[in-house]
């Protein structure tokens, strides 16, 4: 699908697009590089200054007739520009990492915002792990490259130009051949760059695999330990890790190019300088101060090169992640939204000749009902018959092959895709819960919801006892496993109620559960399904005793849809014969 990430090598036209993001995500914040950039005009400009007193100082005291007082007032002019040009270029540094961290936060949530709206399709094929490096691993790269990269490549920049400059003024000859250097010296280490930025992207495709199998293990812990699995895993651990480190230690030495030739060059030229100053010196041509002049000047030519050079392999690992990271915002969904609204109240479902297939794995074949608006439908069927399938499709995580589902008289291909999310919601057997406070697990982070409306869809599920013996009340931290399965799933309709949908999906609410708990949980379920339309997905028979209709799939197909009086009044009916057998035998009978 459209969604998809091949592991190949980035052309120029994927580095091309990745320059946009920069644009998008800078562009809002140049008041702060404006300050940023007079920061390190009035540091740059300093730093030109400082050899130049140095000189004076030099020069005079080597003088005969040395002046003291002259000396004196050197030297603390030396020292102010000094402290001047630290302070200045903290400033640069702070203003640099604001603009570079404001910059990338905004693309983190953006990043984050763009992954959660992807197809289930992509997600299936993809670790958590993956997600969490994409998200946090690229991202953090170009944060890093970013909050230094503008300070140090332009002061870098003004630095070298102004150095540059200084040799012209004093001889140039000296100017001509530095500039000569500085040129080619830059042109060198970004023709060294470039075989450096697909190692990288290789490095981090393997950083995400490597976090991705980490997790993955780690969420099945207690199955690796209980089958005896852990040196298998181990072993897998280390393959794993081997071709992370093969590759990074091949993305390293490919980086590592950039300053080893920088070193070599600058060898030969600060040779090339110190023989020409003794030489002129020597002769009578220029002072002491001035040869001294010419080696701080040629500190300066170093000093910001070597700074580039070092950008240039931060360059590369950011030009790496920015291509994955735009190549990841160039995504788009097989499931365009729609403009329509779901409307308010209990919602009529209508599958109209419904087909679907996973590839070529066909699931739903021809699916023709109409649930009215405010029943609640037991769903029965064998495990792949299609029962999860049919609820996905009403949630819009998928869309028929062919047919329509219809919600509320709305195309769920023509619904707002956030309003249709808003107006359905899907409890889980599995609920997830998040180590965060009582509240925020209910209102999923919502700040807006007043706590009078929380704390009255807990007593409407029956929690408000338990709501009464914690610590702090609904600011209570919720650590993770610390309720049993019968109140998370207490906790998730609490949630739904908080929503208010017109549709609620049940899947299969009451597996696990004790009897006692099972009876408490009945209640909330008959609370929550009031004046909405309802659908449970059940392999015990208790939990669709008071349902208004069944609907039994099999193979994907309809085998019988109806009231639940009748088809328990009709002996040939399957729902009958599951009356008959008892829950137990279910799976027996649906066969």
């Amino acid at each position: 699908m459209s969604a998809s990430t091949p592991d190949h090598p980035p052309s120029a036209a994927s580095a091309r697009a990745a320059l946009p993001v920069l644009g998008t995500y800078l562009k809002p914040l140049w008041p702060r590089a404006l300050l940023m950039a007079a920061l390190l005009l009035g540091s740059v400009g300093l730093n030109l200054l400082a050899p130049q007193v140095l000189r004076a100082f030099l020069d005079a005291a080597t003088n005969h007739d040395v002046n003291v007082g002259v000396l004196v007032r050197l030297a603390g002019v030396f020292l102010g520009v000094s402290i001047a040009v630290q302070l200045l270029s903290a400033g640069a540094t702070y203003a640099g990492a604001d603009v570079g961290w404001a910059a990338t936060n905004r693309l983190r949530a953006d990043l984050a915002r763009h992954l959660l709206g992807l197809d289930m399709s992509y997600h299936k094929d993809r670790t958590p792990g993956e997600m969490i490096e994409r998200i946090d691993g690229d991202v953090t790269a170009l944060s890093n490259f970013f909050s230094q990269f503008a300070v140090r490549v332009f002061g870098a920049l003004l630095l070298l130009l102004g150095a540059l400059v200084m040799f012209w003024r004093e001889d140039w000859r000296l100017g001509l051949g530095i500039s000569v250097f500085a040129v080619g010296t830059l042109f060198a280490l970004n023709v060294a760059r470039k075989p450096g930025v697909e190692p990288t992207r290789r490095e981090r495709e393997a950083s995400a695999r490597l976090f991705g199998f980490i997790e993955e293990r780690l969420t099945g812990l207690d199955d690796v330990r209980a089958l005896g699995a852990g040196h298998h895993t181990l072993n897998a651990f280390l393959r794993v890790q081997r071709d992370f480190y093969t590759r990074a230690r091949a993305a390293w030495l490919a980086r590592s190019t950039v300053w080893q030739l920088s070193f070599f060059l600058f060898t030969l030229a600060y040779a090339i300088v110190i023989a020409s100053a003794v030489g002129l010196y020597a002769a009578g041509a220029i002072t002491l101060g001035t040869a001294f002049l010419l080696y701080q000047y040629m500190t300066m030519i170093d000093e910001p090169i070597n700074q580039l050079a070092q950008q240039l392999q931060d360059l590369q690992k950011a030009g790496a992640s920015l291509i994955r990271v735009s190549e990841i915002l160039a995504l788009r969904s097989d499931l365009p939204g729609g403009e329509r609204p779901v409307p308010v109240g209990a919602l009529e479902v209508r599958f109209e000749h419904v087909q679907f297939a996973y590839g070529d794995a066909s699931v739903l074949q021809d699916v023709h009902l109409t649930i009215p608006a405010g029943h609640t439908v037991g769903l029965l069927g064998r495990t792949g018959s299609g029962k999860t399938t049919l609820t996905r499709l009403l949630s819009r995580l998928y869309d028929p092959t062919s047919g329509a589902v219809i919600l509320g008289g709305v195309d769920t291909r023509d619904a707002d895709l956030h309003a249709l999310r808003e107006r359905v919601a899907v409890v889980t057997q599995d609920v997830q819960l998040f180590q965060a406070s009582v509240r925020d697990n209910l209102t999923l982070f919502d700040p807006s919801l007043p706590d009078a409306r929380i704390t009255e869809a807990l007593t409407e599920v029956g929690l408000d006892s338990w709501l009464a013996g914690l610590p702090e009340g609904l600011h209570s931290s919720l650590p993770a496993g610390s309720l049993s399965a019968g109140e998370a799933q207490l906790l998730a309709f609490a949630r739904v109620l908080l929503r208010d949908p017109g549709l609620v999906i049940l899947d299969e609410p009451s597996s696990r559960l004790d009897p006692a708990t099972e009876a408490k949980l009945t209640a909330a379920m008959r609370r929550l399904t009031e004046g909405r339309t309802a659908i449970i997905i059940a392999h015990r028979l208790d939990t669709v005793a008071r349902v208004d209709d069944i609907l039994v799939l099999g193979e994907g197909r309809v085998l019988e849809f109806a009231p639940r009086a009748r088809l328990a009044a009709n002996p040939r009916s399957q729902y009958a014969a599951l009356l008959r057998a008892g829950a137990h035998h279910a799976e027996e009978v649906l066969a």
